[in-house]
């Protein structure tokens, strides 16, 4: 969601709902709502200011390199284990969006409850509302059962259009909200099966945080699904319909703040004459649109942003080519 997300600031930080709050405020609440103040953010230690400026008072686990999922999870597991061999774990992102934030708390509880009792790992299965093709999809051997644990028969990739629909009209896919629970000490036992060398790195710095430096930057940077959750056996899943979804790209923004009338998405001081389907945010000088639809408009600081709404997407490739340029001041 660049110019707005930045390294410094990622997009979880930013101030995108029509309240004011980030997107990580809200997965603290949700967290909050089902543990108490037993909520962690993990978080690259670039980042960790600016995250206590947006959740002051969080409990942080800082890690000195970004090495994806796997090594932020089993750190966050690592930790745990040595304050309580027992602990089980509920594990978020700090990007999505949900309106039914009770709903979400009560299907975590009751993938907690799996998780503890059967010493599964209990993912959240999000009842799919269109045919998606940017999300992962978890297959079932039937049709989903809301609030109910279900077996996991697979994890299937991002597919393409004409199979999303296939997974939607069977009834038997849900999304892969990346939102799952399991025990702490089930977490590093996969990773020890199939990580080794992240689950013996994250272990010594959960012991000598001062070998973390040294020990991340060797680290294979693999997301926890690839890791762990593909391999793993006895995985099962709680569907659930709670409004959820993942703030990936501009195209989203209508999801967290609505649209008007001509389907215009707005934040900031901005004028559409003319147009419709529009998502328009601005931090501070005016934007006017006049004639045009189905644009991404996004000034922030000291950078524009311009694309077409259907290739949200494609906002990567403006990264790379800034990076490649040495432009690395916008980044």
């Amino acid at each position: 969601m660049w110019p707005a997300s930045r390294r410094a600031r990622p997009k979880q930080l930013i101030a995108l709902s029509p309240t004011g709050d980030a997107l990580v405020t809200t997965a603290v609440r949700i967290g909050a709502d089902l543990a108490g103040d037993r909520v962690t953010i993990v978080t690259a230690t670039s980042q960790a200011a600016a995250t206590r400026e947006v959740v002051p008072g969080i409990s942080l686990i800082e890690e000195p390199l970004g090495r994806n999922t796997a090594a932020a999870i089993g750190l966050a597991a690592a930790k745990l284990v040595l304050e309580d061999p027992d602990a089980v774990l509920a594990v978020m992102p700090a990007d999505q969006h949900v309106t039914n934030r009770s709903g979400l708390v009560h299907a975590l509880d009751v993938a907690l409850r799996a998780a503890e009792q059967t010493d599964a790992i209990a993912t959240i299965g999000i009842a799919p509302t269109r045919a998606e093709t940017g999300f992962g999809y978890l297959e079932l051997a039937g049709p989903a059962m809301l609030d109910t644990v279900m077996p996991v028969v697979r994890f299937v990739e991002k597919p393409d259009l004409a199979t999303a629909e296939r997974y939607v009209s069977s009834g038997r896919y849900l999304w892969n909200a990346g939102i799952f629970c399991a025990r702490a000490q089930r977490l590093l036992a996969e990773l020890e099966t199939h990580l080794p060398a992240t689950a013996a790195a994250v272990r010594e710095i959960a012991n000598h945080p001062e070998t973390a430096a040294a020990r991340y930057e060797s680290l294979a940077s693999i997301s926890i699904d690839h890791a762990v959750m593909e391999k793993a056996t006895h995985v099962v899943t709680v569907p659930a319909s709670v409004g959820w979804d993942d703030i990936g790209s501009w195209a989203a923004l209508p999801a967290v703040r609505g649209s008007d009338a001509h389907g215009n998405t707005i934040a900031g001081e901005v004028i559409v004459l003319d147009g419709g389907g529009n998502i328009v945010m601005t931090d501070g000088a005016i934007v006017a649109m006049v004639g045009v639809s189905d644009l991404i408009v996004v000034k922030s600081g000291d950078a524009v942003l311009v694309i077409p709404k259907d290739r949200a997407q494609d906002v990567r490739l403006v990264i790379e080519l800034l990076d490649a340029r040495g432009l690395t001041k916008y980044l």
